[in-house]
């Protein structure tokens, strides 16, 4: 099974950019969502060098996390299961999906684990998320200080959330709460 144990982090300022290196165009569909359980996801990324690479990618709980209770684990550790697909099927998939989000990601030069960091567009523009992908959910991380809070477990700010309900549709107040910088 592969799994996927990943915190997430809401980004102010841009000192990250000393830090960042492999930026990529991503535009990412979600052909099915349902209450935590499964996310099916179309992506299609654009490297630098104009390269296109896609890929369908199924999300669920971790088994683990299905027969516990609600912990700091459950939050960040799902299943997750990747294929590479023709770009021209996803282009097609994209298509269909009316739920979507477009973003630059960057790979970040960070100790402790796999860094992205995530520079949203359109509708979800402002939003600037870094995530880090770890070996075990117990993992230090050595948190930058750009990073102004943790979001690890917050449905509404997954991609997926997003991409239905988007940070322009937020309420003003929800919307300014979450994007003024605070630590911790």
């Amino acid at each position: 099974m592969a799994l996927e144990i990943e915190r997430r982090f809401l980004v102010s300022g841009d000192q990250w950019r000393s830090h960042a290196h492999r930026a990529r165009a991503i535009r990412q569909g979600y052909l099915s969502t349902g209450n935590g359980e499964l996310t099916l996801r179309v992506r299609l990324a654009r490297a630098p060098d104009g390269a296109m690479e896609a890929f369908l990618t199924l999300k669920l709980p971790a088994v683990e996390a299905v027969a516990a209770s609600a912990s700091a684990a459950q939050a960040l550790t799902r299943q997750e299961y990747e294929y590479p697909i023709p770009a021209i099927d996803a282009e097609a998939l994209l298509e269909q999906s009316v739920h979507q989000v477009s973003k630059t990601r960057y790979g970040l030069d960070l100790p402790g684990g796999d860094w992205v960091l995530d520079v949203f567009e359109a509708d979800n523009a402002p939003l600037v998320v870094a995530e880090v992908e770890l070996e075990r959910a117990d993992q230090a991380v050595a948190v930058p200080g750009w990073c102004s809070r943790e979001i690890t477990g917050r449905r509404d700010l997954s991609n997926a959330a997003l991409a239905h309900h988007p940070l322009v549709a937020w309420p003003a107040a929800e919307r300014e709460s979450l994007l003024l910088p605070r630590s911790g």
